[in-house]
């Protein structure tokens, strides 16, 4: 593999498994404030930031030894808005800086793997952003965001409200492989 989709894949693995660390904490702190959907959000694209993880991961299997990830990550944690407001911000840099410059320096290097990788998971925040900013305009007037069942596959990470689909729009996997967030 190409050094720098090497790197990228490592720097991404780093990304997406401080975010599910991060959600996992901020899911926490949302059933503290009494906001259990909210809660539940951050647990199901916890899980797809996992997924994300695990994919980068295995394109990264020909490695061996340690090496250093740069990757982005919000810090400086706090209640329910705050947490939701750093989520927002995560996800926005990972659409509008990481993940287009990953996957064309993969296209351009020609590693088809590690590009799939970061076009699914370059294909799923957006819909965490979008869920996010709903949740937070809920946050904001003092209620809990009313969501439905939230799904997650679990080939590819994509996340949506509602009923799993019959195949995902991502990865082509059929709707058993879909983990629900009730």
């Amino acid at each position: 593999m190409k050094k720098m989709t090497e790197q990228h894949l490592i720097n991404a693995f780093g990304g997406e498994s401080q975010a599910y660390m991060r959600y996992v904490h901020f899911a926490n702190q949302a059933e503290k404030e009494k906001f259990g959907n909210v809660a539940r959000l951050f647990r199901a694209i916890a899980h797809a930031e996992y997924i994300h993880a695990g994919d980068h991961y295995w394109e990264l299997r020909h490695l061996e030894g340690g090496f250093v990830a740069n990757s982005m990550a919000a810090f400086g944690p706090g209640d329910t808005r705050k947490n939701l407001k750093l989520a927002i911000a995560g996800e926005t840099y990972e659409i509008e800086e990481m993940y287009p410059t990953y996957i064309e320096v993969a296209k351009f290097q020609g590693e088809k793997g590690a590009q799939r990788s970061f076009e699914w998971s370059y294909s799923t925040e957006k819909m965490h952003k979008m869920l996010y900013e709903k949740a937070l305009e809920s946050v904001n007037s003092g209620t809990d965001v009313e969501l439905g069942s939230i799904q997650v596959c679990e080939v590819c990470g994509y996340t949506l409200e509602g009923e799993a689909p019959d195949r995902c729009p991502i990865c082509n996997a059929l709707k058993d492989q879909f983990t629900a967030f009730e």
